[in-house]
């Protein structure tokens, strides 16, 4: 089984997803996608993997966020994942693709469903 880590070794969540994951014995390819963030291809396919939008992966208390302008009214997907391409800090973390599937880890124990 492949499973793709999308991490932030900064973030309490991913961490705790990580080691989730090495405890299940689960070998894993770590992204530290701050350092390499998804194109925006690999965007669309993660959204359409974990079955949300864009606006819903966001987060939204980040200095980029208003900075890429997305706090105003009418952005489309297609400008917020833009912004996610140019500001990685803006995805939500840690999001875990298996199986053909994806899950956010929030709470870590949300990824068991795709493994």
């Amino acid at each position: 089984m492949s499973v793709t880590i999308y991490h932030n070794p900064r973030c309490s969540k991913s961490r705790q997803t990580l080691e989730l994951l090495n405890e299940k014995g689960v070998d894993s390819d770590v992204v530290e996608y701050l350092n390499t963030p998804p194109d925006a291809k690999t965007l669309k396919e993660i959204l359409s993997m974990l079955g949300i939008s864009a606006d819903q992966l966001l987060r939204k208390h980040e200095a980029e966020f208003k900075e890429a302008g997305l706090d105003q009214e009418g952005i489309s997907e297609e400008q917020i994942i833009e912004a996610m391409v140019k500001f990685p800090k803006l995805i939500e973390r840690p999001i875990v693709i298996a199986n053909g599937k994806a899950a956010i880890g929030r709470p870590p124990t949300q990824i068991l469903d795709i493994l």
